[in-house]
């Protein structure tokens, strides 16, 4: 029989963490394959498609520029993720049902995945249709297997656990993508069509995620909630009761609400540019796929070392210090991607290298960080307020993007307009005090801020 533990009992056991970091393995295939790689340019070549030579679609009536359409996706995919996952981790705190959640959105976020594979010709709708329900359900499970971090790992091992997680993910995701460089690389001597080989490499993220979410759901223990149901409630009532009660309540932890901000603009510029970096490679860099893929494929190996790196230089100058140098260099490669001229895979392949550096140490650093702050019984519930701008899920930076594309119908623009949200996270984060976050939300502090 499944143990049941409160959460104060079972901590930084070795076999559930290992367990844990295997959900990073298994759904990195789908931010990696799915939606950092292919989904974007073939998404928008099926709108192209349906646009029948012109340069909009008519979704609802409404003109959309081909170009903008996935971007537009995204954005709405985590617009709908403010309204449910929020209500979401409120019910999962009153409840020892967080592994059942994680579980549930995994699969149905797989299989909305394999379903893309149906997405031929102009049928854009339906692609569309589907990466809403597979990124809604993938930001859903993160929601809950985040929650599990300060119920796995004690707060000076945060960081490192986090970023093993991380690191993981990165090597999870890139396995799985250097099978599908093989495969594109290999299409014509194996008599694919591009477009065949393409949703074969969709349906392959669908299949990993679907197979290897089954370790940590063995794995992970499955805890006693610390809140139990009050009477006459049930979990649908109480989940909205809760989430107004929290936005009224962190006002109550003004460094929690301060770090939420800053991360929720920073890292929506990072998922901007990794769910459109290929489109932006492809339409204004004119680079081919497999240069593309190689790129990527390279990142996630690198990021694999980046986000142990991050990891180690946090022990020693402290989370804080080693986030703000990675927005710089963010920064940074968002403007010299501005410039950057076309057809250079030598070029991409060097600017990859340096977001590979600082983007799973980034990332991994503000998950652990944010960890400490959140009041106890109440991870799952203030988890989702992070997820709303975590892995694949931003929507604001998108939304930019698009829109930039949509009246200036220049990638350029839209790439450079990220920067912004570099900046405003960066000033934030100067702010923000960890030590003093984590004992206004009566957590224990790490040794260093």
């Amino acid at each position: 029989m499944e143990q049941t533990t409160s959460s104060t009992l079972v901590i930084d056991d070795r076999r559930e963490q290992l367990g844990w970091y295997v959900y990073d393995w298994a759904n990195s295939a789908f931010s990696t394959t799915v939606v950092t790689v292919f989904l974007g340019p073939y998404l928008t070549s099926v709108a192209e498609t349906a646009a029948n030579g012109g340069d909009f679609v008519y979704p609802l009536g409404i003109a959309i520029n081909t170009d903008a359409f996935f971007p537009l996706m995204v954005s709405l995919s985590v617009f709908l993720q403010i309204f449910v996952l929020p209500v979401l981790g409120a019910i999962a705190d009153y409840s020892n049902r967080k592994k059942q959640f994680m579980g549930f959105f995994a699969y149905l976020g797989a299989f909305a995945t394999m379903g893309l594979y149906f997405v031929t010709g102009g049928n854009y709708l339906l692609g569309g249709a589907l990466f809403l329900l597979a990124n809604l359900a993938f930001g859903a499970s993160i929601v809950f297997y985040n929650a599990f971090l300060p119920e796995i790992a004690s707060a000076d091992r945060r960081d490192a656990v986090s970023s093993q997680g991380w690191a993981t993910g990165y090597l999870g995701g890139g396995l799985l993508l250097l099978a599908n460089l093989v495969l594109f690389n290999n299409r014509d001597a194996l008599g694919i069509p591009t477009d065949l080989a393409v949703r074969i490499s969709l349906v392959s993220g669908g299949l990993w995620w679907a197979v290897f979410t089954i370790i940590p759901l063995l794995a992970i223990r499955r805890r006693a909630a610390i809140k139990g149901l009050p009477p006459g409630e049930r979990y649908l009532t109480v989940g909205f009761k809760q989430l107004a009660h929290t936005i009224r309540q962190i006002g109550k932890y003004p460094q929690t609400l301060l770090f939420l901000a800053a991360y929720l603009l920073y890292n929506d510029g990072i998922q901007a540019v990794i769910a459109l970096s290929s489109q932006f490679g492809v339409e204004e860099l004119r680079l081919d796929q497999s240069i593309l893929i190689g790129a990527i494929l390279m990142i996630q190996f690198v990021a694999f070392f980046g986000a142990l790196g991050f990891g180690w230089l946090a022990q020693r100058i402290g989370a804080k210090r080693a986030i703000l140098g990675s927005l710089v260099i963010w920064g940074g490669t968002v403007t010299y991607a501005y410039f950057m001229p076309a057809e250079q895979p030598a070029l991409f392949f060097a600017l990859g290298a340096v977001i590979a550096i600082v983007l799973g140490g980034s990332q991994a650093l503000s998950r652990s960080v944010f960890s400490l702050m959140i009041p106890k019984g109440q991870e799952a519930e203030y988890f989702s307020l992070y997820e709303i701008s975590e892995r694949g899920t931003s929507w604001l930076a998108p939304l930019f993007f698009a829109l930039a594309i949509q009246f200036t119908n220049s990638y350029r623009i839209a790439i450079v307009s990220l920067i912004i949200f570099f900046i405003l996270g960066f000033c934030l984060l100067l702010f923000v005090d960890i030590r003093k976050a984590a004992l206004e939300a009566g957590n224990v502090a790490p040794s260093r801020g």
